[in-house]
């Protein structure tokens, strides 16, 4: 039986090799956008400012596993919310077939805020990375179990190429060698099982250890309280990425400023 993981695959790529757009015209359209805001280098200077871990606030509207979370969310409203409770990044899920999403999303985050924006889907071909950067995305997920390694080092390279940020995400400690291997510099920890969609909140501590110096890291999934952010914090790692927890919540802001404080 197909899983998650494999429909969603399926149907970018399908739309990938369905796509008649020329590469070398979107090349040449993205490398024309202005600078990004450095979606790294907001996480640093969260670090910078005293954040004991950065919160990456997502923009989510529904999930395959859980169905609709915030299907009318006003998203420049959020947007700006997050930004007020100190929020590093923000990141805009832009899949409208599994959850809900489009690049007027992100659109939208980005005007409403000054918050450097990941886009948040599934990234299997050079277009995709060109389409973000057009977005006016500030960083590309690349998910290394979706991956060839020659995809995987391709469209890393091609972000870097372009300015772009790459947040390079692993969930066990095959795909972490994979990542360093390649030379992630963002790298963030999934604790959701993308075949399941089951959470393990121990994945992200127990990979924690392995990380070499340098490297930003980032743990996702699972985060649903200020609480959680305080083990991840302790072993170490840069930043959170929150979605369910925020998007739902009734004061967004107060949410965002309860896990920064609960980790200091």
């Amino acid at each position: 039986m197909a899983t998650y993981l494999d429909r969603i695959l399926e149907a970018h790529r399908s739309a990938a090799r369905a796509d008649p757009r020329s590469l070398s015209e979107l090349s040449a359209r993205a490398r024309s956008c202005e600078p990004p805001r450095g979606f790294l280098e907001g996480l640093r200077q969260a670090s910078q400012r005293g954040d004991p871990v950065a919160v990456i606030a997502e923009i989510k509207r529904r999930s395959p596993s859980k169905g609709d979370m915030a299907v009318d969310i006003d998203v420049a409203k959020i947007a700006r919310a997050y930004e007020a409770g100190g929020a590093a990044c923000i990141s805009v899920l832009t899949d409208h077939r599994f959850f809900g999403g489009s690049p007027d999303d992100l659109d939208q985050a980005r005007s409403a805020s000054r918050l450097p924006i990941l886009r948040k889907d599934f990234t299997v071909h050079a277009a995709d990375v060109y389409d973000a950067r057009l977005m006016g995305a500030d960083c590309v997920l690349l998910i290394v179990a979706a991956l060839g390694e020659s995809e995987l080092v391709e469209l890393h390279a091609l972000a870097c190429e372009l300015g772009l940020d790459a947040l390079v995400e692993v969930h066990d400690e095959a795909e972490l060698d994979r990542a360093i291997g390649m030379g992630a510099t963002l790298v963030g920890v999934n604790q959701r099982d993308l075949v399941t969609f089951d959470v393990d909140p121990r994945r992200a501590i127990e990979l924690a250890s392995k990380m070499p110096a340098g490297i930003v890291t980032v743990a996702e999934s699972g985060i649903t309280s200020a609480k959680d952010c305080v083990p991840l914090a302790v072993a170490g790692f840069d930043a959170v990425l929150v979605g369910e927890a925020l998007v739902t919540h009734p004061d967004p802001t107060r949410a965002v400023r309860a896990m920064r404080a609960a980790t200091g």
